[in-house]
């Protein structure tokens, strides 16, 4: 799945929701700020308990407030295990089973703590001045390996010295009065922050006592910077826990904001030089042993310089170096994978027509079949007892829970509960899934949602919701940012349809929109439009629609494009002017790929569909919303927005986050956001108009 262009992405894969009360209330948007957020599940080795991190929002301190809890594998007992105001994340079992490790930021900077499951004893175990995250336990429980963001001309000292200097160098630019940046190559900033030439790297640091170890010193990066090509945790001990293998960024390093060349290493946890395990000129990652040690399991895309292309799940054999396909057959997006503890097949997610099942295959390869049909769900876990399979799921109408089944997929269980008692309270409806025809006589699937107490007798308004990527998807899934059900729950019909392009569909669907943005997927929305204005309760004469990142761009698109057609417009994070665009983002691989070449070789792509060469034909009123730390869309897109609608008189209103990225995180931004939003839809939509189909 595609970060760029990410924002809007998601919203769930039915699960049963509990029963609606007698005292049922629509969703609002302080239930948003109540519901606890369920995430990275880690299963005991004894498969007996489950610790994970939930977060809840706290508007006092403008934040989400993460802590650990305890629950046991059959769901009766829950207990929360850490309860201090900083972030508790990423919990890890020990091979026994009598710590955990996590990561905490109580100290004001991210380290590594180890706890007791019963909570009684705690300490810090990471002190490095550069911080430390992704704790992953040897197996012999004698060291953790982790990561942490150093600069690399201090990497190859002894770690003593090489801490200091990074200390000193980190405090020379937070406090120094000059704050000016040098750059001599790409990349310099990276989504929402400036990368000041530090680099993730590996290091191992002894249970017994003993300096951390860096494994991967150097200028390069020893896990994904970007999380398009990050499948959670990048590296993963042996079983015999004498070494590390780890997906590494492109080189050289001087092309990777334009090259996807990530490779598999493997390094020896005593520090020898990494060696390089695979060769595919396209990205790898996400390398797991197989628990008998024979093999090294990672995903691998087959295509250079495309962010999109198909992961397929793929098999090292240690014995002979040999690589091979366990899913060339199987036409979609292998996510993260899970060994069974017997070693003779995986685990893995992939999403399918706006779901993400779960799936398996043997070590065969070419044997896919599902086990869990239905859901969104991700955090595969497997118990060493190969009794249960635990994961997180999602459904268009509950945030995350986690669920657990037998091996083959029977017995489905709910085993967390967090938000049963809120969600007891609301009503929710269900989305209903339709298929209309896009460009082509293609078929395109959509979701529509409707408002709480639905009256098929009376007229809605109707909004068009556009997904990001443009290699993403609306499924059956949850989000705290654009929630469908939310905007239904303001009184209206709400389409949100995967066009081509959108993932889940068979690759050949996803690749129709490289080169084709304002093309057959401009047919395939408006034919979207067209379908739900023929329904007999939506009125067409009160119309909006609004998007981010690529849905963002899709609306400045329709602003040159669709005349009077909508009633307004809202564009989040979008893309305006294509050679602007280029010229100030971070990872070029996307746009070099999108339109064939770099803008001074291929400027005619560029120009094709790029809005701002249609200022000329906007006529909607348009909110702009924009986040000064996006560095994938940077700013200065929203700006040149704003001043071609005000310049022609357009009604137009610019919110703008000087703290925030792509994405709106902070709960206060976040309600300011959708204050800001709703009240501006309920302008242009809550009276009747002049029909407009």
């Amino acid at each position: 799945m595609i970060p760029f262009f990410l924002s809007l992405i998601l919203i769930g894969c039915a699960t049963a929701a509990p029963l609606i009360a007698q005292t049922s209330k629509p969703l609002e948007l302080a239930d948003m700020f109540q519901m606890k957020r369920v995430t990275e599940p880690a299963l005991s080795p004894d498969g007996q308990w489950i610790v994970c991190s939930v977060g809840l929002p706290d508007l006092v301190a403008n934040k989400v407030g993460y802590d650990l809890y305890l629950i046991s594998a059959d769901g009766k007992i829950s207990r929360q295990l850490t309860s201090d105001p900083a972030n508790e994340q990423s919990p890890a079992w020990s091979p026994d089973g009598k710590w955990i490790a996590y990561v905490s930021t109580r100290t004001g900077q991210a380290q590594i703590w180890i706890i007791s499951p019963d909570g009684k004893e705690e300490r810090q175990f990471t002190t490095l001045s550069t911080g430390a995250s992704a704790p992953v336990w040897a197996p012999n429980g004698g060291m953790i390996a982790y990561a942490s963001t150093v600069f690399p001309e201090f990497s190859t000292r002894p770690f003593p010295e090489s801490d200091s200097l990074n200390n000193q160098r980190a405090e020379e630019l937070e406090k120094g009065k000059v704050k000016a940046k040098v750059f001599t190559r790409l990349l310099y900033r990276h989504w929402d922050h400036w990368v000041d030439g530090k680099r993730e790297h590996l290091f191992v640091q002894p249970l017994s006592g003993g300096p951390p170890k860096d494994l991967t010193p150097g200028d390069r990066d020893a896990v994904p910077t970007s999380t398009t090509f990050s499948a959670g945790i990048d590296f993963a001990f042996s079983p015999s826990g004498d070494e590390i293998a780890y997906t590494a960024t492109p080189v050289p390093v001087e092309r990777e904001a334009w090259s996807t060349n990530h490779d598999i290493y493997v390094v020896s946890v005593n520090g020898s030089t990494p060696r390089q395990l695979t060769t595919n000129p396209a990205a790898d990652g996400y390398p797991r042993y197989s628990p008998d040690g024979r093999y090294i399991a990672y995903r691998a895309q087959s295509r250079p310089g495309y962010e999109a292309d198909r992961w397929q799940l793929m098999l090292y054999d240690r014995s002979n170096g040999t690589a091979r396909s366990l899913t060339a057959k199987f036409d979609a997006q292998v996510g993260s994978q899970v060994w069974t503890p017997d070693s003779k097949g995986l685990f893995f997610e992939a999403e399918e027509e706006g779901s993400t099942p779960v799936f398996f295959v043997t070590t065969r390869g070419n044997d896919v079949k599902k086990i869990v049909p239905v859901n969104c769900n991700h955090n595969l876990r497997v118990s060493g007892d190969s009794k249960m399979l635990i994961f997180t799921s999602v459904s268009a109408t509950r945030p995350p829970e986690i669920y657990g089944t037998g091996l083959d997929g029977t017995g489905l269980v709910q085993i967390s509960h967090m938000n049963d008692d809120l969600f007891s309270t609301l009503d929710i409806p269900a989305p209903e899934v339709v298929w209309y025809k896009g460009a082509g006589g293609t078929r395109i699937q959509a979701w529509l949602f409707k408002p709480p107490k639905f009256d098929a007798r009376k007229k809605y308004p109707f909004v068009l919701l556009v997904h990001g990527g443009p290699q993403g998807a609306w499924g059956s899934s949850w989000s705290y940012r654009w929630n469908p059900p939310l905007w239904a729950a303001q009184g209206y019909v709400v389409m949100a349809p995967n066009p081509r392009g959108s993932t889940g569909f068979g690759q050949k669907f996803t690749d129709q929109i490289s080169g084709d943005w304002g093309g057959r997927v401009f047919v395939d929305l408006m034919r979207g439009v067209d379908y739900a204005c023929a329904l007999p309760y939506v009125d067409s004469t009160r119309k909006a629609s609004a998007g981010a990142s690529f849905g963002g761009y899709m609306m400045n698109w329709f602003q040159g494009h669709t005349g009077t057609r909508f009633k307004t417009l809202v564009t989040h994070d979008g893309v305006y002017n294509f050679e602007s665009m280029y010229a100030t983002t971070d990872e070029v691989w996307f746009d070099e790929w999108e339109h064939g070449g770099t803008p001074w070789d291929k400027p005619r792509e560029y120009a094709k569909f790029s809005p701002h060469r249609y200022a000329g034909n906007f006529k909607t009123p348009n909110l702009v919303i924009h986040g000064a730390l996006d560095f994938r869309i940077p700013d200065t897109e929203a700006m040149q927005l704003f001043t071609s609608l005000q310049r022609q008189g357009i009604p137009s209103k610019f919110l703008y986050f000087p703290d925030e990225g792509h994405w709106v995180s902070k709960p206060l931004n976040s309600q300011l956001w959708h204050k800001t939003v709703f009240d501006w839809l309920a302008e242009y939509l809550k009276q009747v108009g002049t029909p407009s189909r």
